[in-house]
């Protein structure tokens, strides 16, 4: 157990007194950063002077210190340094947050303008296709920080607080300790964007009612205005 990596912002509790942790693992979150990384740094390569963000490495460059940040914390230092590796992480996700609401802006403000991409079809709905992206993986990290606290206290404290899951409103479907870990808010944040609404998942506080609330209106005139964009284009 003194071995397994944890998460960056949060190991976990203890368990039936034996001194033993149970871990939440951050590759998840580290792999999703590292795919979305990857997918941005390629587009820019491709449309060098077309980006949807004008300032083209900025995204990048947040997530690339998200990643050192939840890839160099290890479970002693995370124990030690909780709060403040809790704020960096919530600056960073914030950060991320609003260069993708940022992002989903200027992409906007072109479709109604009629310039850069949208020009394209194929360049549009690659631009289209990775600022939703962005927006989701966002607001899901968002949402695995905000939640209860954070990974280190919903460890220490499992019952529902921002988030109630369908786990939580029927423990019978779960194992024993279950708490929501990052790919859960992942999916949350995926159906947020696609239903226009939380699915299978309840928003309990104000804050995670009006985070839900921002991201499915943020997909809903992204969804309307690409598409329709598109199909203009296409005809």
């Amino acid at each position: 157990m003194a071995t397994e990596q944890a998460a960056a912002i949060g190991t976990a509790s203890p368990r039936g007194g034996t001194g033993q942790v149970r871990l939440e693992s951050r590759w998840p979150p580290v792999v999703a950063l590292l795919v979305f990384v990857t997918l941005n740094v390629s587009l820019r390569l491709w449309l060098p002077n077309e980006s949807a963000i004008r300032l083209r490495w900025l995204l990048p460059a947040v997530e690339v210190v998200l990643l050192v940040v939840l890839l160099t914390a290890t479970p002693a230092r995370a124990a030690r340094r909780a709060p403040w590796m809790r704020g960096v992480a919530v600056a960073l996700v914030l950060a991320l947050v609003v260069a993708a609401l940022w992002a989903t802006g200027l992409l906007i403000y072109d479709l109604i303008k009629g310039i850069g991409v949208t020009e394209s079809p194929t360049q549009l709905l690659a631009t289209g296709g990775l600022v939703w992206l962005g927006n989701n993986i966002s607001f899901a990290l968002l949402y695995w920080l905000m939640d209860s606290g954070g990974p280190t206290a919903r460890a220490r404290h499992p019952e529902p607080v921002d988030f109630a899951f369908t786990q939580h409103m029927s423990p019978e479907l779960a194992s024993p300790g279950w708490r929501p870990v990052f790919l859960d808010y992942l999916h949350l944040g995926f159906t947020t964007a696609t239903a226009f609404s939380p699915t299978d998942v309840m928003p309990l506080t104000l804050r995670a009612k009006y985070a839900t609330m921002l991201q499915s209106t943020v997909a809903l005139a992204l969804f309307g205005l690409i598409v329709a964009r598109a199909v203009n284009a296409f005809a």
